[in-house]
């Protein structure tokens, strides 16, 4: 599958270059889940890190997103929704045993639709409400560089552990 159509225009402006490679990170996550399997879904199989499976990633994606949009950006109070505030558990939002990778995909897919939203509705130069633990505020451009590193870096993840759970590779485009 072919997501190149999603690259933003090289002369673009800059937010439309800043959520253009967003969404094309984005678009990845679910490219990378075509065709696995629940099985395959939910396997670990990289031995120190035990959490790591694709339904993992793709839960703890939907969380990295509503955590800096909503939480940071916006400043909202988290009232329990987030998974790692209810027991103190750093790594709850991974352990998504039992939950169909079809659902945790659609859940990211509507944060990151919630995401984009506030995006729309805020400068580049917007600083956060909440607090990100940095010394000082982050910008909207700075969240977005951000969750450009952070769904990439995933991603990679998501490839290599693709790869050896059935050997399928591929770049985005």
């Amino acid at each position: 599958m072919s997501i190149k159509h999603l690259r933003p225009s090289g002369d673009a402006d800059e937010r439309s270059q800043l959520t253009g490679w967003l969404d094309l990170q984005r678009a990845g996550v679910r490219m990378k889940c075509e065709g696995l399997s629940e099985e395959d879904a939910h396997r670990a199989v990289l031995p120190s890190s035990p959490l790591m499976t694709m339904a993992g990633i793709v839960a703890h994606l939907r969380w990295v997103e509503y955590s800096w949009f909503h939480l940071d950006l916006l400043g909202e109070p988290d009232t329990g929704q987030t998974p790692w505030r209810d027991d103190g558990d750093p790594d709850a939002e991974m352990r998504v045993d039992g939950r169909k990778l079809a659902d945790l995909l659609d859940e990211y897919d509507d944060e990151c639709a919630r995401s984009r939203a506030i995006t729309a509705r805020h400068t580049l130069d917007d600083l956060e409400k909440g607090q990100h633990g940095g010394d000082s505020p982050a910008s909207l451009r700075w969240i977005l560089h951000h969750m450009i590193e952070e769904t990439a870096r995933h991603l990679g993840h998501m490839d290599a552990i693709r790869e050896i759970l059935d050997g399928r590779t591929g770049y985005l485009s």
